[in-house]
């Protein structure tokens, strides 16, 4: 949760009880001298009476003495699950190795079983995962560096070479000397064809689709590929490409039939979740931000789903456009809203698809 900066959202937290503000302040009553938690149960006070402060220690210094309904001077539950969980991450980080799920749990003092349950409920994704994730930051910066292949992958936690190039396509999109090389000499064909929502790239590696975007004109779609792969070669595609481009633009103009398109897409552990969970939203339907968070596990990361909607790099291919606001606005859509619009509403005319997916009962 982004921290309430406003005294008007932090009345509107205490007014809703909110536990995500469980510990970002504490709010004190003048006429009773007490301060409290924002999710006090005791009668909500009149604000014009209401004062905040940052936490009980600022509070005490003012004058004011704790609740002692919500003890609002004892560490909340959920203040120490993060602080337990910031602690089993920065162990990882600082390891030599990905520790065992028994080391981490013994230093945070929980059986194997529950901290594993309150890892993946705070994080989003297992501590194997973290610990995976945080390797292959470490071995993109070494690489990044100029070091070599040997001495950056012992520096990133791989013990042997083998561990590293197993699924390194997965981590990298590539093997570890070419993204050193910053993919050059990697092949990209590419096509620039026409739909109705205006011109549309297509771009694959040989592992499958790497790119769809929408853009005004051809150069510009050219270039922000160009950006995205700055030493691949780019190849403009010959015919045996079309009819993967016909497939992308089928996906737009007929969603309902729907393809199981080939997808060479990289991302961090949560983006890929998200747009694993987009791909089960099906055409003539919508889920809101906070229905997808909630779909992970993650209830309280509506925006950072939002931010893995920004960066989808795929059009359609992974649905971005059939993400909308809680009380059913549109939000926002990399490629311009008017397409995003366009989408929702030639789907909805097209009929939903039944699906399990996480939805949301707004309309778009």
């Amino acid at each position: 949760m982004t921290l309430p900066s406003t005294d008007e959202r932090r009345w509107q937290a205490v007014a809703q009880r909110d536990p995500r503000a469980d510990g970002a302040f504490v709010y004190a009553v003048k006429s009773t001298g007490i301060y409290c938690r924002p999710t006090c149960a005791s009668r909500l006070p009149n604000r014009r009476n209401v004062t905040y402060f940052p936490g009980p220690v600022q509070a005490k210094a003012s004058g004011f003495r704790p609740c002692r309904r919500c003890s609002p001077d004892a560490i909340s539950a959920r203040a120490e699950a993060i602080a337990l969980v910031v602690a089993a991450c920065t162990h990882i980080e600082r390891a030599s190795a990905p520790p065992s799920l028994t080391e981490l749990a013994e230093t945070v003092g929980m059986s194997r079983s529950r901290f594993h349950r309150l890892f993946k409920k705070m994080v989003g994704i297992t501590p194997r995962a973290y610990a995976a994730e945080h390797r292959t930051r470490r071995l993109k910066e070494a690489l990044a560096r100029g070091w070599s292949v040997t001495r950056a992958l012992y520096e990133a936690g791989f013990n042997a070479s083998s561990r590293l190039y197993e699924g390194s396509a997965e981590r990298l999109g590539m093997t570890p000397h070419r993204y050193k090389t910053g993919a050059k000499g990697l092949d990209i064909n590419y096509a620039v064809t026409a739909s109705s929502l205006g011109p549309v790239l297509v771009a694959a590696t040989d592992l499958g689709i790497c790119a769809i975007t929408f853009g005004e004109h051809m150069e510009g779609l050219f270039n922000d590929l160009r950006s995205r792969f700055p030493l691949a070669r780019l190849l403009e595609a010959d015919a045996s490409f079309a009819a993967t481009v016909r497939r992308v633009v089928s996906l737009i103009e007929t969603p309902v039939a729907g393809h199981d398109l080939p997808l060479d897409i990289q991302g961090t552990a949560f983006q890929q979740r998200v747009w694993q969970a987009l791909r089960r939203i099906p055409p003539g339907t919508t889920a809101s931000y906070g229905d997808v968070a909630r779909s992970l596990g993650r209830p309280t990361a509506a925006r950072a789903v939002a931010g893995a909607c920004a960066r989808n790099p795929l059009a359609v291919a992974i649905p971005c456009h059939r993400v909308v606001r809680q009380d059913g606005g549109l939000g926002g859509y990399r490629w311009g809203m008017e397409r995003k619009r366009t989408l929702l509403d030639r789907e909805n005319e097209q009929g939903p698809v039944a699906s399990d997916a996480p939805q949301s009962t707004a309309s778009p």
